[in-house]
Formats: structure tokens, C-alpha cells, sequence
């Protein structure tokens, strides 16, 4: 029961002090899931991640998931999850009860403009983390190129060049290893 509440507790302050979403996530999940807590290798988390995306839902629920279950199964799962998406959600109730007023005022307007910044920046952090241990061979090198080609400047859906990288990393890793 202290393993499932060291895990509700710890994905509870990934999803009350991160902003942006699942990749301004990714600096703090690195930091309680594999440093702090070593509920994961590096390499597991960068697993996480990958499958976070190519599974439907948002890529912190789907990671937090992910580990829980590592930990303890469907119950660790459930406690995980819960606690990522507890701070949004009681953030949420409170906005929105208070909404209208709440959006018109200039500083709170103010405010969001100075966290879409920050958030950019936590965003371009995590894809620098990204980077240095995911593209770190030619075929990384090749399906990065590719991918930006085709998600940048072709109007193709993202689960198609996701499914796509998969089974390229796949079949060349495969031949590779021949």
C-alpha cells in the first residue's frame, strides 16, 4: 500500500507543478521515475515515451500508466494515473467555475502569455533530451530526417508517420543484426 501511494503522491507532483502537457512533463518524469524513485531504467522511460505516443491518449496519463503497472500492476496503474490527473482536474473544476470573469482579466491574460513561453522552453528542453538518446546512430539520423519531412511538410496524419518509424526502426535494426 506505501509503494501505491509513494506513486500517487509522486505523479501528483508531476501533474501539479509541470505545465504544457505530456512534453514539458517528460524533465520531471525523468527526474522522479528514474532518478529519485528508480521505478525505471532510462532507456524504459524513452520506451515509455515512444509508446506513450503511439497509443491513443495523452503521453503523461499513458507514461504514468505505463509505469505504474511496471510497479504493481493494475492497481499501480490506476494510482499513477489518478494522481497525474488529479491536480488538472481540481485545477479545471475551479477554472472553469470561475471562467468567465476569470479570462477577461488582463493580467491573468498576461500571465498565459508568459507560460506559453515557459512551456515552449520546457517543450524544446524535453526534445533535446529527445534527441541526444534517441538519434543516435544513422538509422536514427535517416528516420528523424524522414519523419520532419513528412510531418512538417506533407499533410499526412501523425499515427501514420509514428506506425510508419516503428516498423522502418524495426526492419532495418532487423536486417542490421542479420
Amino acid at each position: 500500500m506505501k509503494e501505491l501511494f509513494n506513486l500517487f503522491k509522486a505523479f501528483t507532483r508531476i501533474g501539479a507543478l509541470t505545465f504544457g502537457g505530456g512534453y514539458a512533463m517528460l524533465p520531471m518524469l525523468e527526474k522522479e521515475v528514474v532518478e529519485q524513485n528508480k521505478w525505471a531504467t532510462h532507456e524504459e522511460l524513452l520506451d515509455y515515451y515512444a509508446i506513450s505516443q503511439a497509443t491513443p491518449g495523452v503521453i503523461a496519463v499513458n507514461t504514468a500508466t505505463f509505469v505504474g503497472y511496471k510497479i504493481k500492476g493494475i492497481p499501480g496503474a490506476l494510482f499513477a494515473t489518478v494522481g497525474v490527473v488529479f491536480p488538472s482536474f481540481l485545477i479545471i473544476m475551479i477554472i472553469a467555475s470561475f471562467l468567465k470573469s476569470f479570462s477577461k482579466m488582463v493580467s491573468v491574460q498576461h500571465a498565459f502569455s508568459g507560460i506559453r513561453v515557459a512551456v515552449a522552453v520546457l517543450i524544446l528542453n524535453a526534445i533535446f533530451e529527445l534527441w541526444k538518446n534517441s538519434v543516435v546512430d544513422k538509422v536514427g539520423v535517416i528516420i528523424f530526417v524522414a519523419t520532419f519531412i513528412i510531418g512538417g511538410f506533407l499533410n499526412i496524419s501523425p499515427v501514420y508517420i509514428v506506425v510508419s518509424a516503428s516498423i522502418l526502426g524495426i526492419i532495418i535494426k532487423y536486417r542490421g543484426e542479420k
